[in-house]
């Protein structure tokens, strides 16, 4: 199945007391850039999140968002460290009594003090905590990877189509190439007819002539091997994976056939269709961009 390297998906699922929210997008990238944002609590998970999206993913720019809010919220407790507070409020009023500053004393100044606050946090079992987190990032990552494949879908089907619509072309190269040489012979014997008047003319002269040209606008070579490469195009599609990099290389290919089938074609309207094959060339190298 071909994918496309851009995608979204989102998961949000309460497991255990805990409500995760993961996203995740991703844009093109030559090679695969996954980027971790999760709270400090859950900072220990960051490299099993990459692992589990390199197990989905083989290329692309991946941002993954991952936040949690935990109802259990109420089982941290908060205590006053009496004899903290004790020694600040000692210390303020003996520095009032010493050197006369003004008594502003307030909680809102004494809560700012360390250690006037004691908080008791349950203790977390991370190993279950991550199994918990990765069952969400699993679902946001099958959200993510079937919105990738219909993206991929659509992207084969125009690549097959503009597969097809470059043999089409290619076919009338090869007829339009025939009559090129034919054009040829018929118009340098009329011009051998021309010059020589009445003197009688060497039909094997003009059939050697008519060779050489035949050979030097021959482009059956290079059809061939175009035809070959969209035949390879196909068979890739079909066999679907991280193709995108192969894509890249086998249009390499094509756009070079095609360059060479134009500078052998003389005939203008030839030199036209020869044109439109790289302008669809073109367009399936746009499209392979996007394919993982």
């Amino acid at each position: 199945m071909v994918k496309s390297m851009t995608g979204y998906g989102r998961a949000v699922e309460t497991v255990n007391g805990r409500e995760f929210t993961v996203e995740l997008r991703s844009v093109n990238n030559r090679y695969l850039d996954c980027s971790v944002k999760l709270p400090r609590s859950l900072s220990f998970a960051e490299e099993a999140v990459k692992q589990a999206v390199k197990a989905t993913i083989s290329r692309g720019k991946v941002d993954v968002f991952i936040s949690v809010h935990s109802e259990g919220a109420a089982d941290v407790k908060i205590t006053l460290n009496a004899a903290m507070v004790e020694g600040y409020l000692a210390a303020m009023k003996q520095m009032v009594s010493d050197y006369g500053v003004q008594d502003d004393i307030s909680v809102s100044v004494i809560s700012r003090m360390p250690e006037v606050f004691t908080v008791e946090k349950p203790e977390v079992d991370e190993e279950q905590l991550l199994a918990d987190l990765m069952s969400v990032v699993q679902k946001a990552l099958a959200s993510y990877d079937a919105m990738r494949a219909a993206e991929g879908r659509a992207l084969e089907a125009d690549l097959r189509s503009r597969g097809n619509t470059i043999l089409e072309l290619v076919a009338q190269v090869e007829a339009g190439n025939g009559q090129t040489v034919i054009d040829y012979r018929t118009r340098l014997e009329n011009k051998l007819k021309e010059v020589l008047a009445n003197t009688a003319i060497d039909e094997s002269r003009i059939l050697t002539e008519a060779a050489i040209f035949a050979d030097k606008v021959a482009v059956d070579e290079e059809t061939v091997r175009l035809r070959s490469h969209l035949e390879q195009m196909n068979q890739m599609l079909t066999t679907g994976g991280a193709i995108g990099r192969k894509l890249d290389f086998l249009l390499q290919e094509m756009n070079r056939e095609a360059n060479t089938t134009g500078s052998k074609c003389s005939d203008v309207r030839l030199a036209r269709i020869v044109v439109d094959i790289k302008a669809e060339l073109e367009k399936i190298r746009e499209q392979t961009q996007n394919i993982e």
